[in-house]
This record gives structure tokens, sequence and C-alpha cells, in this order.
């Protein structure tokens, strides 16, 4: 009879136990959010929470069940999403919409870096991010912003060759958007590839540390990767522009840059375009420096969204530079002409568990011709020069899985790279006067790369644990050998098989501590450079270069350790690596005599048995209050050649950076003060005619502001004492090694204009 009774009043009795427990009852509703993905607007699965004593993980349809809470903070994970939170009113907010949107970000207690270049909207801005760096005609200067990566400098204002912990040139996969790229035309890499990136749409550089990407390639000491903007559909057509502009008084430097788009619910296309030229600049000391150079761009991009499932990206670029001196080598660049195109296709998939399948293909050709005709030499002894070209062009084909908590990537690539030019010379002087020679450099020389690649990310108890594969084909040949290049290589054709594998393991220790183990052996064979380059001088030194086609790969045995810290208002990141590499890609001088008489001599690519690379990577945030926030971010790398017992060349000395940011007026007027300190460095290689370099510290000042919704408005000074500087990678002058020294005091102003 009781339960009867109950029964029938259930509904009596509720409202009496509602009025009496209204406070508590209230305080803990119930209520659900959807976790979604805020590019392809699928469930977000498998992230992790904790809200409160709450605890959890988002089911199938990306969903979270919570007992609401006040004033508490909403914690979240997820292995492609990174860690973030909700505070109590953005708790608030969210319960309201039911939804929860988050891009997809790597996280980071990876051995990774992002460096983000896009003007943000928001008003609470942690960091300055400005359009500045778009503006910079060379996309290897943005990515020492961070110390990580330093840069090998042959001219005053073009070609910053990226060096990331002692890796460079070739040892290093550079890609635009996980895919395309271009080879240097220049023996000399006058043009290296981050000097073709045209950053009008780029929104972020992902700086991928250590051979563990290998989604992308082989990178046996890095990837960096250029990240272009996600395409912005609307349901009213539109159109939308902006026009930026800097100019630098060092070195009279003008820099402008301008796109231009339509957009609509299924589309979005547009034409962007950038100039910039510059004149030689002054030191320091007073000295000036050869730095003029033009360089342009010109493109076309359409995102099509062809169907409720399907995207098609097109873009093409035309890239040029004219006249760039180089004062640390023995010609200049004349022309550089570049031509850029790539398609994708991205087909959607919802309700099972391959999420998206990527379809892409990319076409790159480069003309360049570098001389000494515009040279004051006295005597002129020789007329030089060398028109070249290289082509690139390959295809890409990548699926994506989520298996509720897991995901998986998985594919194949194709690349092919192929080189070709002659250097001239014709004999003012001496004995030969008027004679003309002809001297192969590239040989025709191609390789093409076919490889198989898969990520798998998967939780294992309160760890995820990803593992990377590759297996790389690579076919090289010369179809044009030289009969000197033949007399040393009688065989110039080689296919070789390089595995690669990393593995990595990362917890959070608590909530406030993460760490990360990740371990890697890749493989990398020899670049055209080291295989066919052809009795000329390309190294770090005046000797002349000649390449080894049966050269063998190069293995990385990499270990990073990762430990990562944050709370409310501070982040901190400490990156430690050790690196033993197996038949390293060095040089070894010969007896072979040189083709220039200014040559000391000849070196040939050879493998050496062993060095070791380790370092030490650290970084910290910390926002001091709603006005002002500070960073500090350090990088040291320690190269031994082992076979030699001395130092590995061209390695950067310790760097530190600290960034003092002030944040007025709504968090509108922004200004920093930043300080730099750069080591001496003393660990040279003599056999490679390395010098010590003095340690420099720097001071630069900047201010912005926007007017309006439309205008921006930065300036600032670099360099604000004055200093006498140059890096330790920065090519010496002449056959005297006369330093070339950085840019003294600079002042710089840049206006941006949007619309609408």
């Amino acid at each position: 009879m009781k339960y009867l009774f109950v029964k029938k009043h259930t509904y009596l009795l509720s409202l009496i136990a509602m009025f009496l427990v209204s406070t508590p009852v209230l305080s803990q509703e119930k209520f659900h959010l959807k976790l979604q993905d805020q590019d392809q607007k699928t469930a977000i699965i498998g992230a992790s929470y904790h809200y409160g004593s709450q605890k959890g993980i988002s089911d199938l349809d990306g969903i979270i069940n919570l007992d609401f809470q006040e004033n508490t903070i909403l914690y979240l994970n997820h292995l492609s999403y990174g860690s973030w939170f909700l505070t109590a009113q953005e708790v608030l907010e969210a319960r309201k919409k039911g939804i929860i949107f988050k891009k997809e970000a790597i996280l980071g207690l990876q051995p990774v870096s992002v460096i983000s270049i896009k003007m943000t909207e928001e008003k609470d801005k942690k960091i300055i991010l400005s359009d500045q760096e778009r503006l910079h005609h060379d996309a290897g200067a943005i990515l020492m912003l961070n110390p990580v990566v330093s840069g090998i400098r042959k001219a005053g204002s073009f070609a910053f060759d990226p060096v990331m912990r002692g890796f460079k040139y070739d040892q290093l996969n550079v890609v635009v958007n996980g895919i395309q790229t271009a080879n240097a035309a220049c023996p000399n890499r006058m043009d290296p590839p981050t000097s073709q990136v045209a950053l009008n749409r780029i929104k972020q550089v992902e700086i991928l540390k250590g051979p563990h990407a290998l989604r992308y390639g082989i990178g046996l000491g890095g990837t960096i990767n250029y990240i272009p903007e996600s395409p912005e559909f609307t349901s009213d057509p539109g159109t939308y522009g902006r026009f930026s502009s800097l100019y630098e008084s060092n070195g009279n430097i003008w820099r402008n840059e301008g796109r231009v788009g339509f957009q609509g619910s299924n589309y979005e296309i547009g034409v962007l375009g950038s100039y910039s030229i510059g004149e030689d600049y002054k030191a320091g000391n007073g000295e000036y420096i050869p730095a003029a150079f033009k360089r342009g761009t010109l493109g076309l991009y359409g995102d099509l969204k062809v169907s409720n499932y399907d995207l098609v990206q097109v873009s093409v670029n035309r890239n040029f530079a004219r006249d760039v001196d180089f004062p640390s080598l023995a010609m200049d660049l004349r022309t550089d002409d570049t031509w850029m195109a790539s398609l994708y296709h991205t087909r959607s998939l919802h309700g099972q568990n391959l999420v998206s399948w990527t379809n892409s293909a990319y076409f790159t050709k480069v003309d360049h011709l570098m001389d000494n005709l515009m040279r004051e030499l006295n005597p002129r002894m020789v007329n030089a020069s060398t028109p070249a070209s290289t082509q690139n062009w390959g295809f890409r084909t990548e699926g994506t899985w989520q298996f509720d908590q897991a995901k998986l990537y998985a594919g194949a690539d194709f690349r092919s790279e192929s080189a070709d030019g002659n250097r001239t010379r014709e004999m003012l002087m001496g004995p030969m006067a008027g004679r003309i020679f002809i001297d192969p450099v590239w040989q025709d020389s191609q390789i093409n790369k076919t490889g198989f690649f898969a990520n798998y990310s998967f939780p294992i108890g309160g760890s995820v644990l990803t593992t990377s594969a590759r297996l790389e084909v690579n076919q090289a040949q010369a179809n044009d050998p030289a009969e000197e290049f033949t007399q040393l290589n009688p065989d110039v054709v080689n296919t070789q098989v390089n595995p690669g594998i990393s593995v990595g393991i990362q917890r959070n220790l608590g909530e406030k501590f993460t760490m990360g183990i990740w371990a890697a052996r890749v493989s990398r064979s020899g670049s055209l450079l080291e295989r066919y380059i052809n009795f000329l001088p390309v190294g770090l030194d005046p000797w002349e270069m000649v390449g080894d086609p049966q050269i063998k790969p190069e293995t990385n045995n990499q270990l990073d350790w990762v430990l990562g810290f944050e709370k409310e208002g501070i982040s901190a990141e400490v990156t430690l690596f050790g690196s033993y590499l197996s038949n390293y890609i060095s040089s070894e001088r010969t007896d072979l005599s040189p083709r220039l008489p200014s040559s000391p001599g000849v070196r040939r690519y050879v493998n050496l048995n062993k060095a070791f690379k380790s370092g030490v990577e650290f970084s910290f945030n910390q926002r001091i209050s709603s006005h002002l926030s500070h960073s500090l971010n350090l990088a040291y790398t320690y190269g031994q050649d082992l076979d030699r017992d001395a130092a590995l060349p061209e390695v950067a000395p310790l760097d530190i950076r600290y960034r003092f940011l002030g944040h007025l007026i709504e968090g509108k007027l922004q200004t920093g003060v930043s300080f730099r300190f750069v080591s001496q460095q003393n660990r040279i290689s003599e056999a490679f005619g390395e010098g010590v370099t003095p340690g420099f510290s720097l001071v630069d000042w900047d201010v912005s502001y926007p007017i309006g919704e439309k205008l921006f408005l930065k300036a600032g000074i670099q360099n604000l004492l004055d200093e006498t500087y140059y890096e330790h990678l920065t090519r010496p002058i002449g056959t005297d090694k006369m330093p070339m020294y950085a840019p003294g005091r600079n002042f710089f102003l840049m206006v941006s204009f949007k619309f609408p």
C-alpha cells in the first residue's frame, strides 16, 4: 500500500522535494555539452574532462554529461586538440548553446613549436599577433622568431636558409600544407625552399623538431610545415581584402602585400600579391653592407565546396627576384622566376570510422640565373654566369580514421625533383684569355621518392601512445653526366630503401604537469647536391665540391624528452634531446685539381662513421595581470664529429629571448620590449674554416594600435642600442673573411587596411 501511495502521488512529492531543496538542486542541475571540430563540424570523440570532482570521456557523439557547479572551471584534453579549459563564465555561456567548438591542434608536449603569424581579431590578446611577418619577402626569416631555428645568411636581406639543432639543407623537410616544396636551382642555395613560400595566406608555421613527423616526408632533423588559412564560407556573398605596407629606415626597405577575395556559401576565390625592394644597409659600426634586392609574388587561389562532403582547393603562385646582392659569394642573383601550383580534394565522411580522405598534387619550377657581371672586380679575371633550373612535382593521398579514442593517418606520396644547368666562364686575362669554358653543374640529375606512411595514436591507461612509420624508395640518376664526373663515379644510378619509425608516449602527471618521451630511427638518402654537384664551391669554405651518387643514407637515432607545466596564467616547457648519427653525410679533402685557380682544392661528399648532437630548449609564458605578460625562450645545441673528435660545423650557439608585453586601453594598445642574448660560439670546425664568433645582445621595442575595425598601425625600433654584430651562421665576405655584419639600428612603420 505504501508503494502504491508513493507511486500515485509521485508528482506531488516531487514538487515538495524541489521546493525544500531548491538551491542545491539548481546548483547540481544536469546538462550536456557537445564537443565539435570547428572546421569539419565533426564530433570530438574521446576527449577527457574534469569538472570539479567529475571526470569522464566524450562519447561517440562528442557528448559530455555534467552536474552544474558554480565557480568551477571545466578542463578538457584530447590527443588531436590539446589541453584547454573553460572558465566558470564560459561554462555558463556554453551551457546555453549546448556546444563547444575547438580547432584541431598539435599537443604542446610533442617536440613541436608553432609560430603564429595571423593577426587575431580577439580583444584579449595573450601574444602580439600581427600581419608584420606576413609582409616579409622571405619566409625563412620569420622562422628565426623562435630560437630553435637559426639561419645561414649569404646575403644581407635574402635567402635565410634555416638550421635547426645543427641540421640544415635537405636534412630538414620544408613543405607547404604538408606536400608542396621546391628545390634550390642555385647550387649555392641563393633560393632555398623557404624563400619560395608566399606568406599572404599562411596562418601558422609548424616547426616539428626531430625526425618524428613522418607523415610529410623524411626530415632527418625536423620538418617545417607552412599551413595556409582554412576557407571561410558565408551565407551572404561578399568581398574582402587587405592591403599592408611596411617601411624600414635602415636599407630603405619597402614591403607591400595584399589580397582581394570573393566568398559565398560554397566558394572562396581571390588574388594575392606582394612586392618588396631594398638597398644596402648600415651596420652598427657605420659600415655599409651590400644588400640590394627586389622580390615579388602574384597568385590566385580558389576553395570550392562542390558538395556537402567535397572540398576542392587550388592555388597558383608566380614568384620573382631581381638583382639580389650576395657579398659572401662569388656571384650575385640576377633573376629567379618560380611557378608553384597545387590542387587538393578532400572528401569528408560522417557516421563511420573513416573521417576524411585527401588527395593532392603539386608542381614547382624554378629558373635561376647568377653571375658576376655587375661586380666591381679589379682586376677582372673572368666573366662567369650560371643559369640553372629545378623542377618538382608530386602527389599525395591520405586517409584519416577515428576509432573511439584512437586516431589513424595513413597514405602514400610521390615526389620527383630534378636539376639542370651549366656554368659559363669567359677568361679575360692570362694565357687563356678569350677562351670560354662550359662546366656542367647539375648534370640533368633527378631523384624520385615513393613513400608509404602511417601515424597511429591511441590511449593506454592514463597515457597516449603515438607510433609513426614510413618506408621510402629513393631512386637517383644523372641523365647527362660529365666526363670528369664519371671518371670518379662510373655508376651514376642508385636506388635505396629508407625505413623510418618513431614511437612516443605522453602522460599527464597530475593536473599541472605533462611528460612526453619520443624515440625515432630514420634514414635519409643524399640530395641532388650531395650526389651530383660537379666541381663547384658550394660549402662553408671556397673548396670546390664534388658529389657521390653511391653515398650511403645517413641515419639518425634520436630521443626527445619533454616536460610541460601549465596552470592558469602560466605555462612552461623544457625539451632535452640526444641524436646519434651513423653514416653522417659530410665532406673531406681530396688531391683532385680544382677547376678554378682561386679555389684551394676539392672536397668530396663522404659518410662519417658516427656523429652526435644533443641540446636543450626551454619556453616560459606568464600572464602577470590583465595588462602585462612576459615570455622567455632559449635553445642550445652541442654537435660533435666522433670520427675526427672535433666540433661539427655550422651549429648555432646558445640563444636566449625575453619579451615583456603591455596590453592597454582594453587590450587595443600593445607595446613590447624584446631582449636577445647570443653567446660566443667557440665550438668551431677548423677543418671547414670556421672562426670563433663573438656573442652579442639586442634590444627591440614596438607598439601597435588598431584604428577602428579596418586600420592597424605598428611601429618600432630594431637593434635599439645599435649593436655591431653578426650571427655565427652568417658567411663571411671575400677571401679575407671579413664579417658580414647584421643591420644596425632600424626604425619601422607598418600600416594594414582591411575591408569590409
